[in-house]
């Protein structure tokens, strides 16, 4: 990468995103030694301007940041980095570090805790239960679910389409996961065909 740490006193806004939910989690700082340190141990580090030092972002915490792919901007002077978050990002506690009302990209962690369950068992969970009766039974969820979500649209209340519709899209995730594909899969064959 060739980033200008030249244009802002040697310093570059990071916009830190989940690798998964693409939310982001906070803003911080780099200079040329903070970079390399995150390089280096792929554990995301900044530039305190408060502190004026490097700060390793969980350092008192243990929330590390580890670092799953750096974007540049076109300009070269912001980085983008895809984490994996050891927990809450915001020293509030908050999963991030902006006040947004909800995440606004649940499903796609939806389908992480799914991914979880499937390799990480869990005595009780939903999904196992459902997964050890294989793939006929998921997809013939699914389309109960799909079934039950026209009724709602067309004759019942909206709570119970926004019910219906979430009990759709979550036996869906677990079919895509069972099938051993992803949103992404979805998602970019979507941006396929509208292009």
């Amino acid at each position: 990468m060739n980033i200008d740490f030249n244009k802002s006193d040697g310093l570059v806004p990071v916009i830190i995103q989940d690798e998964h939910t693409l939310e982001v989690l906070m803003l911080g700082y780099m200079n040329q030694e903070a970079y390399d340190k995150t390089v280096a141990e792929n554990i995301v580090t900044f530039f305190s301007r408060s502190k004026n030092r490097l700060w390793t972002k969980g350092e008192t915490s243990n929330n590390f940041l580890h670092v799953k792919s750096i974007h540049e901007d076109c300009d070269n002077d912001t980085l983008l980095i895809k984490v994996k978050a050891d927990g809450p990002t915001c020293h509030t506690g908050s999963r991030s570090c902006f006040k947004t009302d909800y995440n606004q990209n649940f499903i796609l962690q939806l389908e992480q805790i799914v991914n979880d369950r499937y390799e990480n068992p869990q005595e009780g969970s939903y999904v196992n239960k459902l997964r050890s009766k294989g793939l006929n039974k998921i997809a013939q969820k699914v389309g109960e679910e799909a079934v039950e979500t026209v009724i709602a649209a067309l004759a019942q209340s909206e709570a119970e389409m926004i019910d219906e519709t979430s009990d759709l899209i979550f036996h869906l995730i677990v079919l895509l996961r069972e099938k051993g594909l992803s949103l992404e899969t979805i998602a970019k064959n979507l941006e396929d065909r509208h292009k």
